[in-house]
């Protein structure tokens, strides 16, 4: 779960590199101002910090309700039949290559400790309910990873010279795109080489074409 979350985080904060930097070439394509540049990225960051981490908070609060309600159905089905779950659950532990002898004991014993944990556990694969914490918690993380992410073209408009801004936020978002793929293909333990090559040919597609759109339409 850990492994996860982190991985969650790197890619995270790849959006908000992506989505800001590509942001910032279309203005700049423009012709825009240094001072309507800074205003973009922030607001760029911001919203669309506010906008990713809402959509997670939307996102985990389903889950969590589609977790319920299949737990208040799994109870009721316990409540009504608890033979015809205990031998739902012996032939799931049967399935699994236990003897039909031994199946029947397992599905005995962990019915004894917790008959509901059992049934959602085999039945859907589900160890454990989110705490109801949990969706407001995920919103702020996805929020924090966009907005630390976007902070890395955002520092970038604000110190470096307009002569060379635009090519100081590719430098550095190509730096920045391989440090988070790495990270989250280390945690992740994907290939390494994949995810780099994934994020710079979104990154750098999404800042081309914004920066050309910047240079046809304006």
């Amino acid at each position: 779960m850990r492994r996860l979350r982190e991985t969650s985080w790197a890619i995270d904060a790849n959006d908000g590199i992506i989505a800001t930097a590509g942001l910032l070439q279309g203005f700049a394509g423009a012709g825009a101002s240094d001072r309507l540049l800074l205003f973009a990225a922030t607001a760029a960051m911001l919203a669309g910090g506010l906008s990713a981490g809402g959509a997670k908070w939307a996102e985990t609060a389903a889950e969590r309700e589609g977790q319920l309600a299949v737990a208040r159905q799994e109870a009721a089905e316990l409540a009504a039949d608890p033979e015809g779950e205990l031998a739902e659950l012996t032939a799931y532990w049967a399935g699994r290559g236990l003897s039909p002898s031994l199946a029947r004991e397992v599905a005995a014993e962990l019915t004894a400790r917790d008959a509901l944990a059992a049934q959602l556990d085999a039945e859907h694969g589900l160890e454990e309910i989110l705490a109801p914490s949990a969706p407001w918690w995920a919103g702020v993380e996805t929020a924090l990873a966009f907005m630390i992410g976007a902070a890395v073209p955002v520092l970038i408009t604000y110190f470096a010279p307009v002569a060379i801004e635009t090519w100081a936020i590719v430098v550095a978002v190509i730096v920045s795109l391989s440090l988070t793929s790495l990270v989250a293909a280390g945690v992740g333990r994907f290939s390494a080489l994949r995810m780099l090559l994934r994020s710079l040919a979104v990154g750098l597609g999404t800042m081309g074409v914004s920066y050309l759109a910047g240079l046809v339409f304006f």
